[in-house]
């Protein structure tokens, strides 16, 4: 089961809503990171802070250099950053992380344990990685679709089908097209012959749609 403490970045940089905007910079840039938390005395969520909205809190382009320094030097993160911003518990599933960025229409997610404290971050990247991950997009095999009635069973039927020959399955993954049919995506466990992907189905009525080799 895919849960967010398996894909979050764990033990992320935080600040203090008294920080300063020019700290928070150097942070960003030294770590080569694009937002941060904000936390209080407690370790709790209290908001988050980006490189957009710092970016659009300086707009002022009639202050020097030097002035925006000093003021960006004066600013404190509570001015900027978005309070209670939306989170996620790190046990909560990958798949309600993905609805809330997907609803929400944001990059990422302070990731909190069950007292509010904030214990990682999740980015649309890592939601990226699990799909991969989920699809076995970086182990050997081979890659089949396959178009199958719909019916009670056939998931195991397809399994044992395979299994029968001695071949491994590292994911399967099913997509329904209407009441009569489906489409199966397996990646095998090492690769096999396209030929005897196609025997083994054929002789169950099944359709091979496509066949990529083993990467």
């Amino acid at each position: 089961m895919f849960r967010v403490n398996d894909f979050m970045t764990r033990n992320p940089i935080t600040v203090g809503p008294d920080e300063k905007i020019s700290a928070v910079i150097d942070l960003m840039k030294f770590n080569k990171i694009h937002r941060i938390p904000v936390v209080d005395s407690r370790d709790q969520l209290v908001g988050l802070i980006t490189e957009g909205m710092i970016a659009a809190d300086n707009t002022a382009t009639s202050l020097s250099i030097y002035e925006l320094n000093y003021l960006l030097s004066k600013t404190e993160v509570r001015t900027v950053m978005v309070k209670h911003p939306i989170a996620i518990n790190q046990n909560a599933l990958m798949e309600q992380a993905a609805d809330k960025l997907l609803a929400h229409d944001i990059g990422c997610l302070p990731v909190v344990d069950d007292d509010n404290k904030v214990v990682g971050i999740l980015t649309q990247n890592d939601i990226f990685r699990a799909f991969l991950d989920m699809l076995a997009w970086n182990k050997k095999g081979s890659r089949l679709v396959i178009r199958v009635p719909e019916g009670l069973g056939i998931l195991g039927k397809v399994s044992s089908l395979f299994a029968n020959q001695g071949i491994s399955i590292n994911s399967i993954n099913v997509y329904e097209l209407n009441d009569s049919a489906a489409e199966i995506l397996i990646k095998t466990k090492g690769p096999i012959a396209k030929e005897k992907a196609e025997d083994i189905l054929g002789k169950e009525g099944f359709t091979l749609l496509s066949f990529e080799d083993a990467q």
